[in-house]
């Protein structure tokens, strides 16, 4: 039986949520076909954990020693959202030792998280997005140029985040600064954007049976004054899906979402953000590992679509263990 590390935690805020992500999958795994388990990459340790025990993951090839033996994987289901396990560094990881995981290669990792660099990149697919200005942690920064800019209001938010974390909406001249500190208290870049007025969008999209498949659209309906981390997790929200979007609009962000993902080269699942305004979405950002928990948008757009976990996961694992390395030329 295959054994899949089913691996959560991170070095971000953003490790609760993987750990309810993690869960999710675990409990969904065809444990007919495979042995699923769970792994702690944290600041404290990287572990194995299995009834309650803890084992130390040997870095230098991702095994384990339980009983006496050394336990081997043979893939890896990773679900940490953020830093090491979204942004790239893990993926590079894997590749170097020869263990293979779900999701998209180490680059596509990289470029994606980076709001800013993924931006550039899709702009030159023409895909709209908002007016931005970006700023670098002690960069001298005039206010009334970026307001001049992009407007007021406007977003402030760090370039490389997840789970809306450090970001704030700023209605005045003053309101810059304390939002510039709250960001930079997450990131050493910042990304100060202009506000769209419109109707935000969640889309997930995915690599289904080797075939880029947009699962679903939802609108987003915050009661906070955006999506936030209080309106994402502590249900500060209404999700709707499908959204309501007339027909033309709806097949407009379809067809912009899967032409985003397949311009970056994606594999595996995403979750992209637009604003329509005026029937025309806009980018906002690209999560290359969207939460799973059961209040997530991914998991709700795929039961809406008729398919089950069991198998989104099952296309995952087999995409995992048939794809090839990038480097293997």
């Amino acid at each position: 039986m295959l054994k899949v590390a089913v691996v959560a935690g991170g070095y971000s805020d953003e490790s609760v949520i993987s750990l309810k992500s993690c869960e999710l999958i675990y409990q969904n795994i065809d444990q007919s076909k495979y042995e699923p388990i769970r792994v702690r990459i944290l600041k404290e340790g990287w572990y194995a954990e299995i009834d309650g025990e803890k084992y130390p993951i040997h870095r230098g090839d991702f095994t384990f020693d339980r009983h006496g033996e050394k336990v081997k994987f043979d893939v890896v289901f990773n679900t940490i959202h953020g830093t090491p396990g979204e942004d790239g560094y893990l993926q590079a990881y894997f590749e170097m030792i020869g263990i293979k995981y779900n999701g998209c290669d180490f680059y596509q990792s990289a470029i994606t998280f980076n709001k800013k660099d993924c931006i550039a990149v899709l702009s030159k697919y023409g895909i709209p997005h908002a007016q931005s200005v970006y700023v670098a942690a002690n960069e001298q920064l005039n206010h009334d140029e970026v307001l001049a800019k992009v407007g007021l209001p406007c977003f402030v938010k760090p370039n490389k985040s997840g789970s809306s974390l450090g970001i704030s909406k700023v209605h005045s001249k003053e309101e810059l600064q304390p939002a510039l500190d709250k960001a930079f208290r997450e990131d050493r870049e910042v990304l100060i954007e202009s506000f769209l007025d419109g109707t935000e969008v969640s889309v997930g999209v995915l690599k289904y049976n080797g075939v880029t498949t947009v699962l679903g659209i939802t609108e987003i309906i915050s009661e906070n004054e955006f999506f936030d981390y209080e309106a994402k997790y502590e249900g500060k929200s209404q999700e709707i899906t499908p959204a309501r979007l007339d027909t033309k609009t709806e097949q407009k962000v379809r067809n912009i979402a899967a032409k985003a993902y397949d311009a970056l080269n994606m594999t595996g699942f995403s979750r992209s953000e637009y604003i329509v305004v005026n029937g025309e979405p806009y980018f906002l950002e690209m999560n290359t590992l969207p939460g799973m928990s059961p209040a997530s948008i991914f998991p709700q757009q795929a039961q809406h679509a008729g398919i089950s976990m069991k198998d989104l996961i099952e296309s995952e694992l087999n995409f995992a263990l048939n794809k090839t390395s990038p480097w293997n030329v």
